[in-house]
């Protein structure tokens, strides 16, 4: 599955506006859905922000959709796939697992220099991934 393409645009918090100094103030931001493409009708667009540790609910997460934007801690999502590799997402995310969710511009970026370099990529050889 790909990816959402939804991208919001967040300003720096107050505090961070408060502590700048006026002629280097900070801008804008903007954020990539992490979420598999077709979660819109089912929740809100989501991206981590920062992880505090690993422990549960420190990995802070920015969710938004048309209304609103807020910040709120999450729990990772306790799944794992057959390699043993953690989900990347949080708990109770909508179905796609971060393993299933596959980003179009890195799958490009990796197309462009599997050809230029193969031998970084000899997997694509062996298996001829994707």
């Amino acid at each position: 599955m790909k990816q959402c393409t939804a991208v919001a645009l967040l300003p720096p918090p107050d505090h961070v506006l408060a502590l700048s100094a006026p002629e280097h103030r900070p801008e804008p931001g903007h954020v990539l859905c992490e979420l598999g493409e077709d979660h819109e009708g089912d929740a809100d667009h989501a991206t981590m922000l920062w992880d505090e540790g690993g422990l549960p609910g420190s990995a802070v997460w920015v969710r938004w959709n048309t209304e609103r934007t807020e910040l709120a801690p999450l729990p990772w999502c306790p799944a794992l796939d057959p390699r043993n590799d953690a989900c990347g997402l949080f708990a109770g995310h909508p179905p796609g697992h971060s393993w299933e969710v596959a980003d179009p511009t890195d799958e490009a970026i990796t197309r462009v220099l599997a050809a230029q370099h193969p031998h970084l990529f000899p997997e694509r050889r062996e298996g001829g991934g994707a």
